[in-house]
């Protein structure tokens, strides 16, 4: 008889979120262990717990997966746990806090597939403005725009603070080159939007970052993006269901893609990524590169 496949979940927070449960289950897993409250002194022991029990053959029915809130913990959790294993007793891990780097990565990716298919561009040296861009989504998206070559600016609707910390921090860990900005009235973002070719809108579900009269003043803006599927939307006028609609702005060439449309990119890589550990003979590491190297493929 053959062992079950077993997912260990862990997390910093005090709840594992029931999204990543749900989808762990649809991929395959059959066990699924939620540890909640997890610090960094814990992911080791944990680790070693999970993949000595098994044996060799067992491992390889054996995952890790690491949620959260913050990316920095995520992918602190991530090296622990790589670093304890002991091959052959090692299994795969997959980092992907509050969905941050499969939401970050279809967003991009579905942005770029705007770019090409609509403006024949890409997204190098394009100026992106990431709207409530200090939390786990903003930041990852910020890395991976910066990392394919667009000038990245983080703003913060209510904290100019917030914005330069999450900008040093994303820079010093993952050699992005992201610069902070303040959007907290409405004369900055106007002239924030003015110079701007994409907008990714990032903020928590229900704020409303970006009006339909400051659109009129984005005189170049080419994509706009928002993962708020929750009304009002995060960018006025933007359909949670538009992938590549015309969306009104003062650049009169302007595409949106909502909430849903990168959800359905975002699902098919979380799940995707979920059945190559399940598939895998040697143990895979997953975080945000590897999303966005799977979204980028499903978006191509």
């Amino acid at each position: 008889m053959e062992k079950p496949f077993i997912l260990h979940m862990f997390s910093p927070t005090r709840n594992m979120s029931p999204f990543d449960v749900n989808m762990a289950a649809d991929a395959g897993y059959q066990i699924i262990v939620p540890y909640t409250d997890v610090t960094l002194d814990q992911v080791g022991p944990l680790t070693q717990d999970a993949i000595f029990s098994r044996g060799p053959k067992g491992v390889k029915r054996t995952g890790i997966f690491i949620g959260g809130r913050e990316i920095g913990m995520a992918a602190d959790m991530l090296d622990i746990a790589r670093n304890s294993m002991v091959p052959p007793f090692e299994v795969s891990v997959f980092a992907d806090p509050s969905g941050a780097f499969t939401t970050a990565a279809a967003m991009v990716a579905c942005v770029e597939r705007q770019l090409r298919v609509v403006h024949e561009t890409d997204l190098r040296d394009k100026n992106v403005l990431v709207l409530g861009g200090t939390g786990p989504v903003g930041a990852a998206a910020a890395v991976l725009a910066s990392g394919a070559g667009a000038n990245v600016q983080i703003s913060s609707h209510s904290s100019a603070n917030r914005a330069r910390m999450t900008s040093e921090v994303v820079n010093a860990r993952y050699g992005a080159s992201t610069k902070p900005v303040e959007a907290g009235t409405d004369e900055q973002k106007a002239d924030l939007v003015g110079q701007t070719h994409i907008v990714l809108a990032t903020a928590k579900a229900g704020i409303r970052v970006l009006s339909a009269s400051q659109l009129q003043l984005a005189r170049n803006l080419l994509v706009a993006a928002d993962v708020n599927a929750v009304p009002p939307a995060g960018i006025e006028g933007l359909g949670v269901m538009d992938e590549g609609s015309a969306i009104e702005a003062a650049s009169g060439k302007a595409v949106g893609v909502g909430a849903l449309a990168i959800g359905n990119v975002k699902y098919q890589v979380q799940r995707g990524l979920f059945e190559s550990m399940l598939e895998t003979d040697k143990p895979v590491y997953l975080d945000f590169r590897d999303a966005f190297a799977a979204a980028r493929a499903m978006t191509s």
